[in-house]
């Protein structure tokens, strides 16, 4: 037969133990965590979903934009040429690529947004017929 092991008594505690016991920093993190907010959360306007591909966009389209007039500018002015060649091709590709990030983003948010409408739509079923 085996003997269940005693939890110690307060006396028997380290200090570091209690320490532990009454730190808030494990029901801190439940809360800051953003699984927890998934279901206890209002929905969100569009902008508040999409803000941050469109601002990736939008940077990546003025950076591409821009690199492009400094690529031209290299054709008609003949003072800084090599600056001109040199940035104007750099410009271009890093717009390009913030351009495409975003573009690609877009459609990855959109998918998870289908898959949480889903998740939650199953919860709630769950909810009903199980309770």
């Amino acid at each position: 037969m085996e003997i269940a092991p005693r939890s110690p008594d307060e006396s028997e505690k380290s200090p570091q133990s209690k320490e532990l016991v009454t730190s808030r920093t494990g029901s801190t993190l439940c809360m800051s965590s953003r699984s927890e907010s998934m279901w206890t959360s209002a929905p969100r306007s569009k902008w508040e979903i999409y803000h941050k591909p469109v601002i990736v966009v939008s940077v990546g389209a003025a950076t591409f934009l821009f690199g492009m007039v400094i690529t031209s500018l290299s054709c008609f002015l003949t003072k800084n040429k090599n600056v001109y060649k040199m940035c104007g091709p750099a410009f271009l590709s890093l717009g390009l690529m913030l351009l495409v990030c975003g573009l690609v983003w877009i459609p990855i948010i959109r998918k998870k947004q289908k898959q949480r409408q889903k998740s939650q739509f199953l919860q709630s079923l769950k909810s009903f017929f199980f309770n």
